[in-house]
């Protein structure tokens, strides 16, 4: 695996089980408009683009400089359609079988096709925040008759491609995983690792955070969309990832059930993680299971974090408190989250890391003030279960929050945060999760990890 061309090795490549792709059988390839979620489309009508299963055209002639080619179709040779999928509610993804051809610097891919078709997209799975898409770059999608002129290649391959963005909020554990790496697990899995990945907006740290992940999905290294100023041409080509649902995958959706345990195992895998399942306590009482407290240290503070260590040091738990930020080597954090049989943080990102811990294990989110309880779950609290870890959510009480230091008691933030919420997401969030730390009562919170104990020896 490589990035700009410059090949990076990793010793923790995993061969995944070869799956065949799920194809939508609810293509919605028949909208004619704009759309208003990062796509629009010509006015020539997706609606005729029927979904084809012939077997791919043969790989595009290369040629020598970019410039201009004349191109004659075999007789015999079929058309194969594009498929789009756009009313899926968070993601766009069109893929394209036949003579594809893109020049990653102007942002553009040409397929062959006999109907003139033309739209936009951001290979981006957020495509309801306009946020997060202003920071992904918009992609061209335009055919070419195969008669006509396109542009000539400069480098043929016969390998499938992804092409998709990791921009959005790239940089963020949360938004890492949700938004891009368990998407492009879904996407890629299916090649095992025979497919290349045309990636825009990238950011060189952030290959190499991820590389582990990255090499285990693809044998080839990574091109970087936005700087790449040549032709290439490929067989069959992904653009956008399939997203599923936050943090997990639905395994109805896939060919052959994959599931957020196929994903933590290849995680696991890939960062040559040692443990699969929690430490079994079964009766004995004098094994010590370890806990991980994620310490944040910007927003949403665990202030009073070496109390609620030293009430579960005294239950019988080892405890260790961390956190892992953007300069932290993430093989390194991983290792520290694979040796714990639990792990427990406030409502945020730094949660993501559960990704690496054994099966089998707990998973306690403490979750502010502010009606975040369901956010919460559906961030958090259903992946980690998908991966057949307990669940443990903790609602704080208005005592354990330092909200009551900036508000009266009969404040709307208190009595009605509805209220808050309808001023909309930016003022919710100020309130709720930027200006809002956390200072557990461990008398309350001790049922909680009492129940964590519980769970591990009955495993």
């Amino acid at each position: 695996m490589g990035y700009d061309q410059k090949p990076i090795r990793s010793s923790s490549r995993v061969k995944c089980q070869k799956l065949h792709l799920a194809f939508l059988t609810t293509c919605c390839c028949l909208v004619s408009v704009t759309l208003l979620v990062g796509c629009s489309v010509s006015s020539t009508k997706l609606s005729s683009w029927p979904w084809n299963h012939a077997a791919p055209a043969a790989a595009p002639m290369a040629g020598g400089r970019i410039g201009s080619q004349k191109l004659v179709e075999a007789a015999d040779k079929q058309e194969l359609k594009p498929v789009c999928d756009f009313a899926d509610t968070r993601s766009v993804v069109c893929e394209l079988e036949g003579d594809i051809r893109i020049h990653g610097n102007s942002s553009s891919i040409l397929f062959a096709g006999s109907s003139p078709a033309s739209w936009q997209m951001k290979p981006h799975p957020r495509k309801d925040d306009p946020n997060a898409l202003s920071h992904v770059t918009q992609i061209s999608v335009t055919s070419f008759a195969a008669d006509g002129d396109a542009p000539r290649c400069a480098v043929s391959s016969t390998t499938p491609a992804i092409v998709f963005s990791t921009g959005g909020y790239m940089g963020n554990p949360f938004h890492d995983f949700t938004d891009v790496l368990i998407p492009l697990f879904i996407t890629s899995f299916q090649f095992d690792g025979e497919v290349r990945f045309l990636v825009g907006d990238i950011a060189p740290w952030w290959i190499q955070k991820y590389e582990p992940i990255l090499t285990g999905l693809s044998r080839h290294d990574i091109i970087d969309l936005n700087r790449d100023d040549v032709v290439r041409c490929f067989p069959h080509v992904i653009v956008g990832l399939r997203f599923h649902k936050e943090m997990s995958i639905d395994p109805s959706r896939t060919q052959n059930g994959l599931s957020m345990l196929d994903f933590g195992r290849f995680v696991r895998r890939s960062f040559a993680l040692r443990r699969e399942s929690a430490t079994k306590l079964g009766a004995d009482r004098d094994k010590k299971p370890r806990l991980l407290i994620i310490a944040r240290r910007a927003t949403r503070v665990l202030e009073n974090v070496d109390e609620v260590a030293r009430a579960a040091r005294g239950l019988g738990f080892e405890v260790v408190v961390a956190e892992a930020g953007r300069k932290t080597n993430l093989t390194a954090f991983a290792r520290l989250v694979n040796s714990c049989d639990g792990m427990m943080g406030v409502h945020g990102a730094g949660l993501a890391n559960f990704v690496f811990l054994p099966m089998n294990t707990t998973l306690i989110q403490v979750v502010p003030l502010g009606q975040l309880d369901e956010i919460a779950r559906v961030d958090f609290g259903a992946a980690a279960e998908d991966m057949e870890m307990k669940y443990v959510q903790y609602g704080i009480s208005e005592e354990e929050s330092t909200l009551i230091e900036q508000y009266p008691r009969d404040h709307a933030v208190f009595n009605d945060p509805t209220a808050i919420t309808k001023q909309g997401w930016t003022a919710r969030r100020s309130v709720y999760l930027l200006n809002q730390n956390v200072r557990i009562d461990v008398v309350r919170f001790r049922d909680v990890l009492i129940q964590a104990l519980e769970f591990l020896h009955r495993e």
